[in-house]
């Protein structure tokens, strides 16, 4: 299986289980690996052939922008559902960095990572 990688997605969104996280909102960043054949689409030289990547963007942001949720892990799958509605995509990686994360302690970055495919 071929992938495809948009990395660095970004934008705000209100998720958390605080309330402070729901009011002001943060900045999520998305990684995807789409997995699917490019062969038809580099055969053909045909963008209709492959994903367009430009609109899983689009889709992924919207997510993160959309209905607020309390788990990055809930984002994660609705973003991964997003994905997977593309045919030719056969399974996706996304990992949600939550580098903003209400934590008391220093650090770098909060990710969760999960793979979804469509078996």
């Amino acid at each position: 299986m071929d992938r495809v990688a948009l990395r660095g997605l970004k934008a705000r969104g209100y998720h958390g289980v605080f309330p402070e996280e729901r009011r002001e909102g943060q900045t999520f960043v998305v990684d995807l690996v789409l997995g699917l054949d490019t062969r038809p689409a580099a055969a053909d030289d045909d963008l209709a052939k492959t994903v367009h990547y430009g609109i899983v963007a689009e889709q992924v942001v919207a997510v993160v922008e959309g209905e607020p949720v309390n788990l990055i892990e809930t984002l994660a799958a609705r973003i991964a559902q997003a994905c997977l509605k593309h045919e030719g995509v056969q399974e996706v990686e996304v990992t949600v960095h939550k580098p903003d994360a209400p934590i008391t302690v220093p650090f770098d970055d909060v990710t969760v990572t999960i793979t979804r495919s469509r078996v």
